[in-house]
């Protein structure tokens, strides 16, 4: 048999996540090879179940989604045991760490192929030539080994997305109920989560999209996505919406159309944006957002140093004091901006990267003073294969390099360093990470996340009062009191690692 099993590995933030990812590669083969779901979310023992599957003896391909940080740890180990128990089974990988990872991925040994970007077409392709033995270097978006050699098929064009088949929210239902995705969050009771496009138009040089995506963007029009938002409203009771696009708001006149559609059905709503785009919304347009249900937008702030903004490569017209009026902007419509800025970049001298870094503490000071409100994101700086880039050049001059074996991913450093935690970088020394780490704890202390609805007025402000004089002063070593504070109220969130899902 030709049946297909399409893995979700779990996540340390996808709990309570939709999986789009495969809900997607389904649609491209529904009616075309019967294929099941599993999700490492919601499995205790998911190699048991995939285990099962294949000792059907009805199953020859394995599909397995991967992006980085915490899915690897199951992708590995499993795609290796199907090679070593099921031989004959083909293991194809999708998603942002193999694509941006091949080289490992395929010289495993128990990768068979890897789909290079959006797999609508790609993926149904390749499962056709395979059992039709016709030769898959024709096939676009596609990588794979031939006779010891990498075959990188050209990029396909991207697909206009009202055109895709709807995606399989039944087939997903009878083997995952799809209202126990529904996760509690500041948003609302019961959260969805949703892709409304794919790609970016930008190029910055840290980003993992652009390798991939190589600065296209496609979206689903306005009513489409309020036609699927409501379908899971009415259908599962969903009362929120987290958009998980890379870049949600490219199209103004789709925000505006989208907001106005979805203001009747009292549901709040988050997106990832670019601070560029949005201030060039009308102030209208921005009102009308907030209306629909529009609570907080990320942001990919990065620094407010304007030489190392040029630097990533951030395109577009971002700079140090439009962050910052920005953040006052978002203030007046009531919208919380979340900031996320990349600390820790090489430089030439350690004290430059130490200069930097105190600079980039100062400017999100600065922030906080401007709207308090504003929600901080830290990130550690970790290189991605942006080949071709300046700052990637920069990196591998350093030494710096990925691992050449697959399972040494496997690793906690590794697990940590695409979390954005641990970056192993050779410029960065122990007290450069120490001071980024400590700093994100008092700030931590000081503004609370509202993402963290379960914390009390008295918790925040006891944290608050705790780490008030290590924030005013700059004194950040060794933040034992606040740490322990927060252990000692179960665990504080970390929104950048987790999202906004609480138990």
């Amino acid at each position: 048999m030709n049946n297909i099993i399409l893995f979700n590995p779990r996540s340390a933030n996808s709990k309570h996540r939709i999986p789009n990812s495969i809900l997607q590669v389904g649609a491209s083969i529904e009616g075309k090879y019967d294929y099941v779901f599993v999700d490492g979310n919601m499995e205790s023992d998911p190699w048991e179940k995939i285990r099962n599957y294949l000792s059907s003896g009805e199953y020859k391909f394995f599909g397995c989604t991967v992006m980085p940080g915490m899915q690897p740890t199951q992708a590995i180990p499993f795609t290796k045991r199907i090679r070593e128990e099921f031989p004959d089974i083909i293991n194809i990988w999708g998603g942002y760490f193999p694509a941006n990872q091949y080289r490992s991925v395929l010289n495993s040994g128990f990768v068979d192929f890897v789909i290079n970007g959006p797999g609508d077409e790609a993926f149904p392709q390749l499962i056709n030539s395979i059992l039709n033995n016709t030769d898959q270097s024709s096939i676009k978006n596609i990588i794979f080994k031939q006779n010891g050699k990498f075959i990188i098929t050209p990029k396909a064009d991207l697909i206009e997305q009202d055109t895709l088949p709807a995606l399989p929210y039944e087939k997903l239902n009878s083997f995952y109920p799809i209202k126990n995705y529904l996760g509690k969050t500041f948003l609302g009771t019961k959260t969805a989560a949703y892709h409304s496009s794919v790609g970016c138009p930008f190029k910055c040089s840290f980003c993992a999209v652009v390798p991939i995506y190589e600065a296209k963007w496609k979206g689903k029009s306005a009513p489409l996505i309020y036609k699927d938002i409501k379908y899971l409203k009415e259908k599962f009771g969903a009362n929120a919406v987290e958009f998980h696009d890379n870049n949600f708001f490219v199209s103004e006149k789709r925000t505006v159309e989208f907001s106005e559609l979805i203001m009747k059905e009292n549901i709040n709503w988050w997106g990832e944006g670019r601070i560029d785009t949005i201030n060039k919304y009308k102030d209208e347009s921005l009102a009308k957002m907030r209306e629909s249900g529009c609570r907080m937008i990320f942001f990919g702030a990065e620094t407010g140093n304007d030489s190392i903004l040029k630097q990533m490569d951030k395109g577009g017209t971002q700079s140090g004091e439009q962050i910052k009026k920005f953040a006052a902007r978002m203030k007046k419509f009531d919208i919380i901006p979340e900031y996320s800025f990349v600390l820790g970049l090489p430089a030439e001298t350690p004290e430059k990267v130490m200069a930097q870094i105190d600079e980039d503490i100062q400017f999100i000071k600065k922030i906080k003073e401007i709207n308090p409100d504003t929600e901080i994101i830290i990130y550690v700086y970790s290189p991605v294969p942006t080949e071709g880039s300046e700052l990637y050049k920069q990196v591998t001059d350093s030494g710096f390099c990925f691992p050449e074996k697959l399972e040494d991913w496997l690793n906690p450093q590794w697990v940590n360093f695409d979390l954005r935690k641990n970056p192993l970088t050779p410029w960065l020394k122990p007290e450069m990470v120490n001071k980024i780490l400590n700093f994100e704890t008092v700030i931590n202390a000081q503004y609370p996340t509202i993402s963290d609805f379960k914390l009390t007025e008295f918790q925040k402000r006891t944290m608050r009062i705790i780490s008030s004089l290590r924030y005013k002063t700059g004194f950040y070593n060794f933040p034992y009191e606040i740490k322990a504070l927060q252990k000692f109220w179960l665990r504080y969130r970390r929104p950048e690692v987790e999202g906004f899902y609480t138990e």
